[in-house]
């Protein structure tokens, strides 16, 4: 638990700049359009209505949707436009963070007693005397509920921000459902709680200054939330290093975490700062390190084949991947340095005495049953062109199917709630599990060979090349089996940094 809680610093940091940031962004615009809207209905009508329309997206599909929005900017504009990281998640956020305020603004101007303005009018009060004087004071709690609502929503929010690429309190968190390290779910879980409280208790001691006519509270409490602040962004400010700090992208599965750990360790024994960015999706991750947000990752070939190049044909193993290095560098300038060695295809698998019992040993054997079986996938799969292909040559329909995290989906196989899963052929569980895959007979499955892809900018970085070059075609896979089971066993398991330095010593490094 200690170990968990040591990362909670520097993520809390990066949190709270995010949740500060947005909420400041979020204040900036919804201020004046709450007391525009309040005065006029028809303004009111369009800026709660997109406000309203904003909340109904889910965050984390609101997240996504600002990637390829900002992609699309970027094109436009000639590049330089962050599509991963702080960028998309603040814009997102500031957005969420709008309903709450522009809401209880407008329903406490026009809440006020009209009598009372019209008092303040017959003394002489001057438009601004009357919104500083009668107008503010009356609509603060209001007001201010609105804004401590916002700040806890935003704060909660952020931690999602790990699926584009920003560091946060949400890394513990994904990491931890991943590899079920529970100890880092609850770090992350109780940090994002904590800093939301004191965000809150910070904007309540504020409120109760105003509410009081106590400016010394008021200029306290947002002192107090401005240098923590600003003292969230200093590493950042300070990180510098230019072409010597590299971030190494990962996505959402242990065997990810772990890959990413050993390429990060080969690039810190050659003196770079290494970053890491956990969690991406497969077509963040590639357009990450297209666009340079990333330096380098571990992607595997069927998924640009199929995902990237949109092409559904099979052909060996080897002539894919020299497609896809050749693709890669003429269309995105991207560079591959090689296969690792192992391949981590999709292999449907059933428990053992399962897929005996019913005499299943093949996708064609399982199409058939179809209709009688539970499908698990994890949460790309059946919205992946691969899926559509197995389905064109196996015509399979299934009973349900139901999209889970990779490491739950191992769990409902486990408990009887899925009958097949779409496996990873590179999973020490298969084995721990006395799990069977399915034959592939119409060889519908593309390889899955894991490729190392650097950014366009580190295909000219001799250092950087030199340092991981050592890992093409090192790793078998038995070893990367082993280091995955490592980390998802239920017992004495290790950290993806653990078994990175395993893998490492396993494979010669």
């Amino acid at each position: 638990m200690s170990d968990a809680f040591a990362r909670v610093p520097a993520l809390a940091a990066q949190h709270l700049l995010l949740g500060i940031s947005a909420l400041v962004l979020a204040l900036a615009l919804a201020l004046p359009l709450g007391w525009l809207s309040a005065r006029r209905p028809r303004v009111a009508r369009v800026t709660l209505g997109f406000a309203s329309l904003v909340q109904t997206i889910p965050s984390l599909a609101l997240l996504a949707l600002f990637y390829p929005a900002l992609l699309w900017l970027s094109g436009v504009v000639g590049g330089g436009v962050p599509a991963l990281g702080f960028l998309p998640a603040l814009l997102a956020l500031t957005l969420y963070a709008l309903l709450p305020i522009i809401r209880n603004l407008v329903t406490g101007l026009t809440g006020i007693d009209p009598a009372v303005l019209e008092a303040a009018d017959g003394v002489g009060m001057t438009a601004a005397q009357k919104l500083r004087l009668i107008e503010l004071p009356l609509v603060l709690p209001v007001a201010m509920a609105g804004i401590r609502t916002a700040a806890v929503w935003t704060i909660g929010a952020a931690t999602l921000s790990t699926t584009v690429g920003q560091p946060s309190l949400g890394d513990l968190i994904f990491a931890g459902l991943q590899t079920q390290a529970w100890p880092l779910v609850i770090a992350g879980c109780v940090s994002a709680a904590a800093l939301a409280l004191g965000v809150d208790a910070l904007l309540g001691l504020a409120e109760y200054g105003a509410r009081n006519r106590r400016a010394w509270l008021i200029w306290g409490a947002v002192a107090l939330l401005g240098a923590a602040t600003l003292a969230a962004s200093a590493p950042l400010w300070a990180r510098g290093g230019g072409d010597r700090t590299v971030v190494i992208g990962a996505k959402n599965f242990s065997e990810q975490y772990i890959l990413a750990r050993l390429i990060g360790d080969r690039l810190a024994r050659a003196g770079y700062t290494v970053q890491y960015r956990d969690g991406l999706g497969s077509t963040v991750a590639f357009g990450a390190v297209a666009s340079g947000d990333v330096d380098a990752y571990v992607d595997y070939a069927g998924t640009i084949w199929a995902g990237e190049m949109k092409r559904n044909d099979v052909p060996p193993r080897a002539e894919q991947v020299r497609a896809i290095a050749e693709w890669a560098r003429a269309t995105r300038g991207v560079g591959m340095v090689g296969a690792l060695g192992f391949e981590n295809a999709y292999a449907f698998a059933m428990r053992g005495d399962d897929a005996r019992a019913r005499g299943i040993a093949s996708l064609a054997d399982v199409a058939r049953q179809s209709p009688q079986l539970k499908l698990g996938a994890d949460l790309e799969f059946l919205d992946r062109t691969e899926w559509a292909t197995i389905r064109r040559a196996y015509p399979m329909r299934f009973a349900s199917a139901t999209p889970y995290s990779p490491t739950f989906m191992y769990r409902a196989l486990e408990s009887g709630r899925a009958d097949v899963i779409s496996a990873f052929s590179s999973d020490g569980r298969i084995a721990a599990d006395r799990l069977v895959t399915l034959s592939d007979p119409e060889r519908a499955i593309p390889g899955y060979d894991a490729i190392l892809l650097v950014a366009p900018a580190r295909t000219k970085d001799a250092r950087f090349l030199t340092a991981i070059r050592p890992l093409i075609g090192r790793i078998p896979v038995s070893a990367m089996r082993e280091a995955n089971y490592m980390v998802d066993r239920d017992t004495n398991k290790a950290t993806p940094e653990a078994a990175a330095r395993w893998l490492a010593t396993k494979i010669g490094l």
